[in-house]
């Protein structure tokens, strides 16, 4: 099997459990970590709708902000679609 094959696989895995878990459309809690340095807040801002509520916590030394984001999502797909448009953004840990 090879890694394009094993990563497909991991993707439909992870749609049943979310599609077992959520009735669709549904507000989804997204959770992701970026440098404090402001430009990381105004990239997640924009992959997300004006609805999206947003709560974050600066990290002890200020060097990071936790972000926990709740929006509205119609499937799994969006969801995967949320987390790979975040994943450009440079430095972002998904959680």
């Amino acid at each position: 099997m090879s890694q394009h094959e094993t990563e497909a696989a991991k993707r439909e895995r992870l749609r049943e459990q979310l599609n077992d878990t959520h009735t669709w459309p549904c507000d989804f809690t997204f959770k992701f970590i970026v440098s404090s340095d402001g430009a990381g807040e105004a990239d997640l801002r924009a992959i997300f709708s004006d609805a999206a509520t947003f709560s974050f916590r600066a990290s002890r030394n200020g060097r990071y902000t936790a972000f926990t984001i709740s929006d509205s999502v119609m499937s799994a797909e969006e969801v995967f679609n949320r987390y790979e448009s975040a994943a450009k953004i440079p430095g972002i840990i998904s959680l």
